[in-house]
């Protein structure tokens, strides 16, 4: 199912970010108990993630309810400059209070990035405590995605195999950019109460309006949910 999206333009890519940073901090507010959140990488998350970091909004945050997860990871070291989680530490982890153990990051460190996928698939299936997904249950709370140029979100490049895959959650994906990469596929990614996609720069306006058209070439397209469905766009990027 692939509800209507509700669209949020702001007039700029730092208002963006704001807007973004407040949202998160208002639902982990409204969460009972624990809330879980997976992340993307990119440029537009980082701003996000520095707000968040920062007071206002640090100090506001219960972080010991927050379970931290990635859509997507390139198979490198966590220290590498082109690890998510690196990103994510610097911008945000390292600032923040959250329990060392409520932070599960993709497992690089496995000896291919199959053996990666399989882990976190298996660490996904421990969190929820369940080896299948219900729909009436999410595994998240919210799960932000970015939009690539050629319409692919997480790691769920066009022509890939692991558009496909239906029965595991994690995908390794090799050959679609230089780096080996792991993806949550779409039964992980969409089970989530919320998903908002951040969309900035005017260099993603057309490949926007072909995802708002509902152009099933593209892979950030088929995302569906039985939850809500947001796109947080700067008027670059939304045109209009």
């Amino acid at each position: 199912m692939k509800p209507t999206p509700e669209i949020d333009v702001a007039a700029s890519a730092p208002e963006l970010a704001a807007r973004v940073a407040a949202w998160i901090a208002a639902k982990i507010a409204a969460a009972p108990k624990q809330f879980a959140l997976n992340l993307s990488g990119g440029s537009t998350p980082k701003a996000v993630f520095q707000l968040l970091a920062a007071e206002p909004l640090r100090s506001a945050i219960d972080w010991s309810k927050v379970e931290i997860f990635w859509g997507d990871e390139r198979f490198v070291p966590f220290d590498h400059a082109m690890s998510n989680f690196r990103m994510t530490s610097e911008a945000l982890l390292a600032h923040v209070p959250i329990p060392p153990g409520q932070i599960h990051a993709v497992p690089v460190g496995a000896d291919s990035p199959e053996d990666a996928a399989a882990l976190y698939d298996r660490m996904l299936r421990e969190f929820y405590g369940a080896p299948a997904l219900d729909p009436a249950r999410p595994l998240f709370d919210v799960t932000l995605l970015g939009l690539g140029a050629d319409g692919h979100t997480a790691s769920l490049f066009p022509g890939t195999a692991a558009l496909d895959i239906r029965d595991a959650l994690v995908s390794a994906v090799i050959g679609a950019t230089a780096e080996p990469r792991i993806t949550m596929t779409y039964p992980a990614l969409t089970s989530s109460a919320e998903i908002a996609f951040l969309v900035s720069g005017d260099a993603k306006r057309e490949i926007l309006r072909r995802v708002l058209a509902n152009d099933a070439a593209l892979p950030a397209s088929r995302i569906e949910t039985v939850g809500a469905l947001r796109i947080f766009a700067d008027h670059a990027a939304f045109g209009g």
